[in-house]
């Protein structure tokens, strides 16, 4: 029985919606990472003293709440380094698991990262140093590495080409709300239990979603007995051809399309540059946000905690309109849009965000491109190369996105360590953009995708 055949419900909404709810929890811990910065760099109480001198520090007056949800006294440069141990591992891992999309199917992929995701947020309510939290933020990097590219790639494979724009941006409302929401929930959390229980909590859920994906997703719109929603394609795939290397009447596998058409392609490097560009100016913000608000403008952690929930509110307006558009634009045309307007606004940020409320304005000026930033990037693999090898090419330019990701958290942090302030910091934010956008417009433009 095909698509068309069938009444009710398309089963492509479902695959949807459960990504929809990976998205939100995995990015609540990515983004919402730049929310507990803050309270995890504060100069309080060590919590190694829970396991050493326990007794001697509660006869001193310290009460056992306050110990067990003491501050860890870490730098910007530590807390960089914390969040590169998660980006390092994602970056590392994530081509093998574009590679297993495409070979095993996103099901068994986005379950098994959901188990060892859940396990590695609950560890993060643990850490007592730095050691620990590099070592158990690493872990939820590898859990993470099958909640975008595993994600992206089974939503495109159950949607019409026509509409994967429109499909897109419903799914990545999804890490725009999860940022949102940390920005109203953590700050509860950190005034009574504390600041730990915001890795338990999402950790719960995290463990949820392992019987939630097992039961609902479904790979392939194909052995489905569906279609793709939206119709028969009308836009012709990019041909895998044949590959020299392969026997004569005998298609060519995933990694040989992938080394004979993406890796030497143009384009792909092109592509693969400007992401990890624009993801250098974006991390510098979103990561330190939040502190610079609070520790250089001096403005109150429930109201600098308020910018997430802007950047987070504001990134769903933009992955629903934008993502949609680029429908009709072409995703192309609508990143060098988009990072001609990303590279206004955080050069905005650098000129005149001391005033609190023109920060809260830039931020969320900025994150309406944010939000569309990296699920249209990711797009482009199934504009420019064949459907067989989408997971494969996503997950080999999440390496490009990494390395820029922890360039810029690692010289962010170093930075505002070395000169007090974030000045610098922001400035190559803003000129980073600009070489995203640069390296774009090179890109030629694929006729038959718009």
């Amino acid at each position: 029985m095909t698509g068309q055949e069938r009444t009710g419900l398309h089963w492509a909404w479902i695959i949807l919606g459960v990504c929809f709810v990976n998205l939100f929890i995995n990015y609540s811990a990515r983004l919402g990472y730049g929310v507990i910065l803050p309270e995890m760099i504060g100069t309080t109480l060590n919590f190694e003293d829970l396991f050493f001198n326990l007794s001697a520090r509660l006869h001193s007056g310290v009460n056992l709440p306050e110990l067990i949800n003491g501050q860890l006294n870490f730098t910007r440069t530590d807390a960089g380094s914390i969040f590169n141990s998660y980006l390092i591992t994602y970056v590392a891992v994530t081509p093998l698991t574009g590679y297993l999309t495409d070979r095993l199917g996103a099901r068994p992929v986005i379950t098994a990262c959901a188990l060892i995701l859940g396990i590695g947020l609950c560890l993060m309510g643990t850490v007592s140093g730095l050691g620990t939290a590099c070592l158990f933020f690493a872990l939820v990097g590898l859990g993470a590495t099958g909640m975008w590219t595993s994600v992206l790639t089974v939503v495109q494979r159950w949607f019409d080409p026509r509409r994967r724009g429109l499909a897109l941006g419903i799914m990545s409302a999804g890490y725009g709300l999860g940022f949102a929401a940390t920005g109203v929930v953590f700050p509860w959390i950190f005034r009574g239990p504390g600041w730990r229980y915001a890795w338990y909590f999402l950790g719960a859920a995290a463990l949820a979603m392992v019987v939630v994906n097992a039961v609902l997703l479904r790979s392939d719109p194909e052995t489905s007995g569906y279609t793709p929603w939206g119709g028969r394609q009308t836009v012709p795939e990019p041909s895998a051809g044949s590959d020299p290397s392969s026997s004569p009447g005998k298609p060519a596998g995933t990694l040989q399309i992938f080394w004979a058409q993406a890796w030497r392609s143009k384009a792909y490097w092109l592509i693969g540059f400007s992401y990890m560009a624009v993801a250098y100016g974006l991390y510098g913000l979103t990561t330190y946000m939040v502190d610079f608000g609070q520790n250089q403008l001096g403005l109150s952690p429930e109201v600098a905690s308020l910018l997430a929930t802007v950047h987070g509110v504001c990134q769903v307006a933009g992955v629903l309109i934008i993502l949609p558009l680029s429908d009709r634009l072409g995703r192309r045309r609508t990143i060098v849009w988009s990072n001609l307007c990303l590279t206004v606004f955080l050069t905005g940020v650098l000129l005149l965000g001391k005033s609190p409320a023109m920060l809260f304005v830039l931020v969320g000026l900025t994150a309406v491109f944010y939000g569309a930033t990296f699920p249209i990037y990711g797009a482009c693999a199934g504009d420019y190369f064949p459907r067989r090898v989408m997971g494969t090419v996503i997950g080999s330019w999440t390496v490009f996105y990494g390395l820029g990701a922890v360039t810029s958290n690692w010289v962010s942090g170093w930075l505002r360590d070395a000169t007090g302030v974030y000045d610098w910091a922001f400035l190559l934010n803003a000129v980073m953009v600009g070489l995203a956008l640069v390296l774009m417009v090179m890109v030629k433009r694929r006729p038959e995708a718009g």
